[in-house]
């Protein structure tokens, strides 16, 4: 028993406080984008309500699947052009800059005067929000050895569950103090702006970033001198970073394969996920209960579920590979969805399902930190992680636009999740195609 004890607990007696510090700065940040995310879920409802009182009830849900479109678009654009500037400027800076912009228009949001202004608003704080993601996946991957990466991954990923569930908790005594309780949400969102102060003077910039950064100086430079022909190789540390993953015949591959995965996640995600608080509300309501306060609870169950799962999918694709994992997280997930938004009508039974559908359907997220920095090398990684994460919501933010409609016009949750819920099975198509990476040093 000792032994498999000893074993077990071995990866993490060579880590060094610089790795723990990194793996921190990328989970805290993560966790402040996961309250700000879920604060907009809970919200948006009661926003749109107060800033546009006219709006007629049976377009809410239309128009709060809008809202939450808006923000996405708004990350896809930031979290790409965060990625390369993290490959041109350093995973430091990039983390900083997108934590005080976001802290800023966050905050700004508090703010809204009318429901245009709050869209604005929204399409800015999600942009800022974007760069973190990728930033702070490359700086875990390339700061964590090759036996513990997945597991510091889903350590990581797990920061956005943690979020989640502050978000639903905080939401839970504010949502009483008025009509305008929701303006407290977002002001908590100022908070990323101290952190900002200590990832400023505690962590360190990727050795991995610095070493690619001076090699491409310096090509540039032979570059411009013309005084040799460089290879192929160091051509690509010359080319505009997203031109590369797109010329590059294997990483263009990797890259539509990934984002494909991505699509399949993020729309799951976007479109099935967030309507989670308001069908538990609208069961809660049907058995003479509270909905108001079983959405709050069914977002923290939901997430302890999440935070269960984002973190045992690092240590699963560890042991037995990143495919397999995949492949488990995605099937079960198509399997779940209706599980829970047509066969489960009980609160008690709520509960259960909640936190196993949580594991499973959101905590697949973390092949994204664990698989993408594997299929890219230094110089490109963060544009390349970022461009697959973010990329995929220029078509996801249909997901709640799509499910907003279809539960317009037929006035029920269950169909338009399991409609929405149809594309993962496009993930267990597309997961066999991709290389498996477990225990592999991260590419050069």
């Amino acid at each position: 028993m000792s032994e498999v004890a000893v074993k077990s607990t071995s990866w993490t007696k060579t880590l060094t406080r610089t790795q723990w510090r990194s793996l921190i700065a990328a989970n805290l940040g993560w966790l402040f984008d996961g309250f700000e995310t879920y604060a907009l879920i809970l919200t948006a409802a009661v926003v749109l309500k107060r800033l546009d009182p006219g709006a007629p009830a049976s377009q809410v849900a239309f128009l709060t699947g809008a809202t939450i479109a808006v923000t996405l678009l708004g990350w896809g654009f930031g979290g790409i052009l965060g990625g390369v500037f993290a490959d041109y400027f350093g995973r430091r800076r990039a983390l900083l800059t997108s934590m005080v912009l976001y802290a800023t228009f966050t905050g700004l949001t508090a703010a809204s005067w009318s429901w245009a202004s709050f869209l604005v608003l929204r399409f800015i704080t999600g942009f800022a929000l974007g760069s973190e993601w990728g930033t702070g996946t490359s700086l875990v991957a390339e700061t964590w050895p090759a036996n513990a990466r997945a597991k510091a991954a889903g350590l990581m990923q797990c920061g956005l569950g943690l979020g989640f569930f502050i978000a639903s908790a905080c939401w839970l005594f504010i949502a009483p103090l008025g009509a305008d309780s929701w303006r407290y949400m977002f002001l908590i969102g100022v908070l990323p702006a101290l952190f900002a102060l200590w990832l400023r003077k505690s962590v360190p910039e990727s050795e991995n970033w610095k070493s690619a950064h001076k090699r491409r100086k310096e090509l540039k430079e032979l570059k411009e001198r013309k005084d040799q022909q460089l290879t192929e190789h160091e051509q690509s540390f010359t080319r505009l970073t997203l031109r590369q993953i797109m010329i590059d015949p294997k990483l263009r591959k990797l890259t539509i394969l990934g984002s494909l995965m991505s699509l399949v996640t993020t729309l799951g995600w976007w479109g099935i996920s967030t309507w989670v608080p308001a069908y538990v509300a609208s069961v809660a309501a049907r058995n003479g209960a509270s909905g108001q306060s079983w959405a709050s609870a069914a977002g923290m169950i939901y997430n302890a579920g999440a935070i269960a799962g984002y973190i045992s999918f690092g240590f699963i694709a560890d042991r037995f590979g990143r495919k397999p994992a995949v492949l488990l997280f995605f099937g079960a997930s198509l399997i779940l969805t209706p599980v829970l938004f047509l066969w489960t009508h009980s609160l008690g039974l709520i509960v259960i399902v909640l936190v196993i559908n949580g594991f499973f359907t959101l905590g697949q997220y973390t092949w994204m930190p664990v698989w993408l920095p594997e299929f890219y090398p230094t110089h490109l990684r963060a544009t390349g992680a970022a461009f697959v994460f973010n990329a995929a919501r220029f078509i996801a933010f249909l997901g709640p636009l799509t499910a907003g409609a279809i539960i317009s016009q037929l006035g029920g949750y269950g169909v338009a999740a399991t409609v929405v819920g149809l594309i993962y099975i496009l993930g267990l198509v597309v997961a066999p195609f991709c290389p498996e990476t477990r225990g592999q040093q991260l590419p050069d």
